[in-house]
């Protein structure tokens, strides 16, 4: 049976450290709803209700822009091994670019990674865990490194031109502010 609580726990934090995949959701006041798979190690416990996740460079940027016009924001987690089990965050979140005075603290969470687009600082409102008897059972084998390899051919430049091109806008046309207010 599924359960509510107003912050994480000891062994939903461990749950959490433990998963090699997480989901993402957003929406701006209209339009479309994103849910977006994400992985490798972008997640940071902060405390009990806050958390701050890395977002890197992908073909999108809606959570940016969504949560630009709308901090509301789900995180879910589910066990692919192991007990079977469910956790979702729900809460308000802000995305911090690096030329935003708070990015410089929360980087410091993280290896260097030349992708970073945003790190999301998310305060959590409520916890629910439930059963995930319907998640089918897979194994983890290995994270992809098609990522590395792709920043490999690329100059910093090289990622800001790419953004220009594919982050600059979310799929509903809003602005996700990766290139700053002077190019909006």
């Amino acid at each position: 049976m599924g359960k509510r609580y107003q912050s994480l726990d000891e062994d939903h934090a461990d749950f959490i450290r433990a998963q090699k995949l997480f989901f993402v959701g957003t929406a701006a006041n209209d339009g479309i709803i994103n849910v977006s798979p994400k992985g490798w190690d972008s997640l940071r416990l902060k405390d009990a209700n806050r958390l701050v996740w890395r977002n890197v460079t992908g073909i999108g940027n809606e959570t940016a822009a969504h949560l630009s016009q709308n901090n509301r924001m789900t995180l879910m987690f589910c066990a692919f091994d192991g007990r079977p089990k469910i956790l979702s965050l729900y809460g308000k979140a802000q995305a911090f670019h690096a030329r935003d005075a708070e990015f410089s603290a929360l980087d410091t969470l993280f290896a260097p990674h030349p992708s970073t687009r945003q790190l999301v600082d998310f305060h959590i409102e409520l916890v629910q865990t439930s059963c995930g008897f319907g998640v089918p059972q897979f194994e983890f084998q290995a994270e992809r490194d098609t990522m590395d390899k792709w920043l490999d051919t690329k100059s910093d430049q090289d990622i800001k031109d790419y953004w220009r091109r594919k982050n600059a806008v979310s799929l509903d046309g809003l602005p996700t502010h990766i290139l700053g207010p002077e190019h909006e």
